[in-house]
């Protein structure tokens, strides 16, 4: 059991290590403030040390009744209010320099963690919910932010007291100063000893907290489903579950952490009251006076006080380091091009293979085995199959947006894994059974995939989509904005607009995957027509579940159970009577 401990406490240890050096990688960036945020800290510091020397001064002026040198007096106070104004005026440059470096350092590694967001895989955000992510990019940052600000504003002050009051300390009596210095690791113990123990508290708090923020995320995304189902209690009861050990998580991470600075603060105050005693001794004896007593008790106080200080942030300290390490977690994420030098330029003709292709979701359950398939340039391929067969999946594999587990898919001879996803799906058009609206205008929606397209082609291109008509009726036409997922439009006038977006762009090879499931027959017939004329010359994959929307592709593809059972034309498979045949007639013969 002490060995577990013991192991514990030195993971911990080196993973804090591994964090504060990827934190000083990121602060190499802004040494220039650093540096200056170090030097004013020293001024205010130092400055801030010879302020008990002249309330010694002052007061050994004032000891004796009827003896009060006020000249000498009039000249300590002015000095002092000169060095207290210059004392503020450095605090605040090294203040304004510390918020500049840890805002600064903040951003930076915020905006590395969204870049790696968004270079992810598909794979990575479909295993990890979307509020763990944002929660780690916004909350997580933010916390970090003020435990690292916090950190600086300790750290120089600190450093520059503790060192300055043991020098002045040292010239006024030797035996007080090495009192002090022998009891001061007392405090140093307990602080860490509370902060190791803390570490591990506050990394399942930040856990949870990104648990908290999925769950809500979910709610309200996912807000008309769960009124529809009437799922609001079970949704509730989750929240508030996770929310009850979310309490819990903090309140241990608080009450650990809370012990350092009681603590710490008593075992200073032990200190000063022994420094007091054994200084008063000595003035006693006649050995100090009571001016160099003062000064003494003053500089043991300074010399405590950023131990005091310190311990008070450790609690935020350690939330920072959590947090931090949940980021660099995110960023450390391996993506495809991380370790490779791929093809970032690529144009095809449109010629596709998959050779021996295999693939699951789950590595303990089969999906595709062993997929073969040869699509020419220009060629039209519909995929058709029962629900699982894996028609979607093998669309997800054209796009990667998963990569095979063996076997390869090479567009034009080469292997798409050696091109950069960027270049390899600029060649794609999809349109998808769920569309994807971003918040804006329509026209921004449209244009997205080309966005130096004249207001003549966007037009032509909703013309052919069929969906110019219905935006011009809103109330300012293409200018309309419209809200996270295309607001309160319907669902066929979204995905009118999708394929809108693929008629602009005409690239050279497409996906269909019941583009027109949302359609109404009538429009349907019409964009069908717009299809089979954009998609000449255009090697296209087709998903359709509507059967007798791929009666004219050059070539069916039937899956069942991962496999391509069948393939050829519509009436070569009619004609042959197999599983395509048993589809066909479930939908038309009754």
């Amino acid at each position: 059991m002490k060995d577990s401990k013991k192991k514990q406490q030195k993971y911990t240890v080196s993973e804090n290590l591994r964090i504060i050096r990827r934190i000083l990688h990121y602060l190499r960036r802004y040494i220039f403030f650093l540096i200056a945020a170090f030097i004013f800290a020293g001024i205010s510091s130092v400055l801030a040390l010879y302020l008990p020397v002249l309330t010694g001064n002052a007061v050994d002026l004032i000891v004796t009744k009827g003896n009060v040198d006020f000249d000498g007096l009039k000249l300590i106070l002015m000095e002092m209010a000169a060095i207290i104004a210059v004392c503020a005026v450095s605090q605040w440059i090294t203040n304004a320099c510390n918020n500049h470096v840890a805002y600064s350092t903040v951003r930076d590694i915020r905006n590395d963690s969204i870049k790696k967001a968004n270079a992810l895989s598909i794979a990575y955000h479909d295993a990890h919910r979307t509020g763990e992510t944002v929660n780690r990019v916004i909350s997580d940052a933010d916390q970090f932010s003020d435990g690292l600000l916090l950190g600086f504003t300790q750290f120089f002050t600190g450093l520059i007291t503790i060192i300055g009051t043991l020098v002045m300390m040292l010239t006024i009596d030797v035996r007080i100063t090495i009192l002090v210095v022998v009891m001061t690791p007392l405090s140093i113990l307990v602080a860490s000893f509370i902060a190791s123990s803390s570490f591990k508290f506050f990394k399942e708090q930040s856990e949870k907290r990104g648990e908290q923020t999925s769950i809500i995320t979910e709610m309200i995304e996912q807000e008309k489903l769960m009124i529809a189902f009437s799922a609001e209690g079970e949704a509730a009861e989750d929240f508030d579950a996770n929310n009850d050990v979310l309490a819990k998580a903090s309140l241990k991470a608080t009450f650990v952490s809370s012990l350092t600075n009681p603590s710490t603060r008593f075992i200073n105050n032990m200190i000063y009251a022994c420094v007091a005693i054994f200084g008063a001794i000595l003035v006693v004896g006649g050995e100090m006076s009571v001016g160099a007593l003062t000064a003494v008790l003053g500089y043991a106080n300074q010399y405590t006080k950023p131990f005091n200080e310190i311990s008070g942030v450790v609690t935020e300290l350690q939330n920072a380091l959590a947090c931090a390490g949940r980021l660099f977690e995110l960023i450390d994420e391996k993506t495809d091009e991380d370790s490779e030098a791929l093809v970032t330029e690529f144009s095809t003709k449109g010629e596709v293979e998959l050779k021996d292709v295999s693939f699951s979701y789950d590595k303990n359950k089969e999906l595709l085995k062993n997929v073969n398939i040869h699509a020419h340039p220009g060629e039209r391929y519909a995929i058709v199959g029962p629900t699982g067969c894996g028609k979607t999946t093998l669309i997800n594999l054209l796009m990667r947006f998963y990569d095979v587990d063996s076997g390869s898919i090479l567009v034009d001879g080469t292997d798409i894994k050696s091109v950069e996803k960027s270049a390899l799906r600029k060649e794609y058009g999809m349109v998808l059974q769920d569309t994807w609206l971003k918040p804006g205008t329509i026209r921004e929606n449209i244009i997205m995939g080309k966005p130096e397209a004249s207001e003549e082609e966007m037009i032509r291109a909703c013309r052919n989509a069929h969906a110019h008509s219905f935006i011009k009726q809103l109330e300012n036409g293409y200018d309309t904005v419209i809200g996270e997922d295309g607001g309160a439009l319907s669902q066929g006038q979204k995905q009118l607009i999708c394929i809108s977006r693929i008629m602009l762009t005409l690239p050279p090879m497409l996906i269909l995957d019941e583009a027109t499931s949302s359609i109404d027959t009538r429009t349907e017939l019409k964009i069908q027509d717009a299809f089979a004329e954009m998609m000449q010359g255009r090697t296209s994959f087709i998903v359709a579940h509507r059967l007798s929307t791929i009666k004219n592709a050059d070539c069916i593809l039937v899956m069942r159970d991962g496999n391509i059972i069948e393939q050829g034309k519509h009436e070569e498979l009619l004609a042959a009577g197999g599983f395509y045949k048993t589809l066909y007639k479930s939908q038309f013969e009754h």
